[in-house]
């Protein structure tokens, strides 16, 4: 049990949840790594959703509106810390969910299908043996045909860097959240969130529901004013003086 006035209660809580991703077999362990090096960048970001993230929300979920055919994909980690906003999302978009692991296994893939629809998704994809990216060198590189294959705009979150530049240069948009503006998944995706996921979710959602009475004309005006370089750098400035 966390205690609730703990400093760091909201990390430990995440923690434990991405530990009982593990636990329940949706989660690789490896989760753990990845989720304690976010952790790190958070520190510096001062924990909380600064106005650059803002800015690219409301880009990202322009962007979403506007695709024909978006995708939103999950991997181990996402699936244990916000997996009811992906359903959410999902629903207000009538898009599919791909799960994509890196760590993959045919079971955890499963696994993760199975929990998502426990918890009603409607349109839960896995991938597809004889549907790939080939230039990918990890198993990230099967996708299904229906989902990331044919999608124009992929949302993928807690991403590697060598499947985001992949989907870049076939032509795809890449949204993705990620507490690091210098990572490579940060610096080729279309979009970049830089903030905590389990903040940024719910401000997305939040902000979809918001766009939905939007003209067309008035999206893309905030997708063709966007600049993610100017983001990158805006989150990299509030790093440095975080020292």
């Amino acid at each position: 049990m966390i205690d609730p006035k703990h400093p760091r209660a909201k990390s430990l809580k995440t923690r434990e949840e991405i530990i009982h991703g593990v636990d329940i077999g949706i989660t690789s362990i490896n989760g753990l790594i990845a989720q304690g090096r976010g952790e790190a960048f958070d520190y510096l970001l001062g924990e909380n959703t600064n106005n650059f993230a803002k800015e690219a929300i409301r880009a990202a979920a322009a962007m979403l509106f506007l695709a024909k055919d978006p995708v939103l994909s999950v991997n181990g980690n996402t699936a244990a810390l916000v997996v009811k906003e992906y359903i959410e999302l999902s629903n207000l978009l009538h898009c599919p969910i791909e799960i994509n692991l890196f760590h993959k296994t045919k079971e955890r893939e499963l696994r993760i299908k199975s929990y998502l629809e426990s918890l009603r998704a409607k349109n839960v994809l896995v991938s597809n043996s004889k549907t790939k990216i080939s230039s990918i060198a990890s198993k990230r590189k099967f996708v299904n045909p229906k989902g990331i294959g044919k999608a124009d705009v992929v949302f993928v979150p807690l991403e590697d860097g060598d499947r985001t530049e992949e989907l870049i240069k076939l032509g795809k948009k890449v949204i993705t959240i990620d507490l690091n503006p210098m990572s490579r998944t940060a610096q080729k995706a279309t979009i970049t969130i830089v903030d905590n996921i389990i903040r940024a979710f719910p401000l997305l959602i939040k902000e979809t529901k918001r766009l939905q009475s939007f003209k067309k004309d008035e999206l893309k005006k905030f997708v063709r004013e966007f600049s993610n370089k100017k983001i990158l750098n805006a989150a990299e400035e509030k790093i440095r003086k975080s020292f």
